[in-house]
């Protein structure tokens, strides 16, 4: 395959994968049976501002951006675009989608929902453009202080659930689920998108941000 092909396979991955993890998380939303950690915040500042949870998603995005700077990581293609993408998408579906209100309906969207969100997880790894920003301040973080990459993404994602729950944010069963189950559902479908070599395949694994490949994203 052509350089050209390549840089052209990874973007249309990039942008699959950023879109698709949008609308699994509008999906997670409509269920309403519990978030991804980040989520929970988003929905609480959302509830507690007016805004709609894909903008709060942008403007948080952007904030953590900004704490780059003192940790100096260097944002990529990726990481720029998983700011407003994934927000841009979840508010567009989450327009489209009808309100589901018995749980026939609302556990199917809530299964879809983290097997889409690991199928979004792997596209966007594999297309190695750079880690979202919220990847890039745990790993950033573990950088400068030293500690696990396990410890800190717990105690991330820790206060901002407990933040977002006070806020009003949803935090159910869905919220478990995905804790257990983003992690084994990421890392095989980074391996199905992962590029066809060996080689290459170990090369993608070893560059992923931690947090969406050893982890869970």
């Amino acid at each position: 395959m052509s350089a050209r092909r390549r840089l052209g396979r990874r973007l249309i991955q990039l942008y699959a994968g950023l879109a698709l993890y949008g609308a699994s998380s509008a999906l997670l939303v409509e269920a309403g049976l519990g978030l991804e950690p980040w989520n929970v915040l988003h929905q609480g500042l959302a509830e507690l501002t007016g805004l709609t949870i894909g903008v709060v998603s942008i403007i948080v995005g952007a904030a953590v951006l900004l704490l780059w700077i003192p940790l100096r990581q260097r944002p990529g293609l990726g990481t720029v675009s998983n700011v407003f993408v994934v927000g841009l998408a979840m508010d567009g579906t989450l327009a489209l989608l009808p309100e589901a209100h018995s749980l026939a309906v609302r556990i199917p969207l809530l299964l879809g929902g983290l097997v889409l969100n690991g199928v979004a997880t792997g596209l966007y790894i594999a297309a190695r453009f750079g880690p979202g920003p919220r990847d890039g301040l745990m790993t950033g973080l573990h950088r400068r202080t030293g500690r696990s990459i396990r410890l800190i993404r717990t105690a991330i994602e820790v206060a901002v659930v407990v933040t977002g729950f006070v806020l009003g944010g949803t935090v159910g069963v869905g919220t478990l689920l995905y804790a257990l189950s983003i992690g084994p559902l990421a890392q095989f479908f980074l391996r199905v998108f992962a590029a066809p070599s060996a080689s290459e395949r170990s090369t993608v694994v070893a560059t992923a941000p931690p947090e969406r490949a050893i982890l869970r994203p």
